[in-house]
């Protein structure tokens, strides 16, 4: 079977799959390619309200196909890169549902995501170094952003990978789901589905905001981001709908 990006919409989620066993799932050019246009597809598509990464079992991404990355100049490298970084921009919620390892770029991957959850066979580990490479894509900013510069120093400097508990320990993981592939993907949609329940326009002006408050030090200035959102919200009819439900609910008793 040809290697691929096999992507699924149904339910409000687009579940994409990296498809390359053979390779556990390393990101080639053609990949990193696929990946990005089925974010950019998942963005477009107005049912969709949150994407689902991951790959297909046993690993989740193996890195880089060394073969594309040992050929790669700078031009080589972004293009590689597209695929996580367009997880990493999408506007929508994002997950990445991490059932085995997530090596290299395929750190990268999982990191771009907003929520990681991970399965019992999940491990997260950096191997630049180990392969006399740099790291790339972003890699330091992403882990010591979510784990601190201890963790992400042992991860990058020393080597350390993370099983799915110590992940979840050191804040890359939001929690580990027992059991297989299957019941992490259900996890993942369990999780997504009070976004999918969400209004849309409301879940992306969130997502926004969320980053835009990210980096902010005033308490107030995070009041003046949120306020024109929130203010288009109240005036929306999603919002009138709701309110009148659960006017309704409350008259109606137990």
């Amino acid at each position: 079977m040809t290697d691929s990006i096999v992507s699924e919409h149904a339910g409000g989620v687009a579940l994409l799959t990296v498809d390359a066993p053979g390779s556990r799932n390393a990101l080639t050019l053609a990949l990193s390619s696929q990946l990005a246009d089925a974010v950019a597809a998942a963005e477009r598509d107005e049912s969709v309200h949150v994407v689902v990464v991951t790959g297909t079992p046993p690993a989740f991404c193996a890195g880089a196909d060394l073969s594309a990355l040992g050929a790669a100049d700078e031009a080589g490298l972004r293009a590689i890169y597209e695929g996580f970084l367009s997880v990493a921009r999408c506007t929508l919620p994002t997950i990445a549902a991490v059932g085995g390892a997530a090596v290299g770029a395929g750190l990268n991957l999982a990191l771009a995501a907003d929520v990681r959850l991970a399965g019992p066979r999940a491990k997260f580990v950096a191997r630049f170094l180990e392969l006399g490479l740099h790291p790339g894509g972003g890699m330091t900013w992403m882990t010591q952003r979510l784990a601190g510069p201890q963790q992400a120093a042992a991860m990058t400097l020393f080597g350390q990978p993370l099983d799915a508990e110590a992940a979840v320990r050191a804040g890359l993981a939001l929690r580990v789901v027992d059991g297989g592939h299957d019941d992490l993907l259900a996890a993942a949609r369990e999780l997504a589905a009070p976004a999918v329940a969400a209004p849309r326009e409301a879940l992306l002006a969130t997502k926004r905001s969320l980053r835009a408050t990210a980096s902010l030090a005033a308490h107030a200035d995070a009041v003046d981001v949120e306020i024109e959102p929130q203010l288009t919200s109240l005036a929306s009819p999603e919002f009138a709908e709701r309110l009148a439900a659960m006017r309704a609910r409350i008259r109606s008793g137990p």
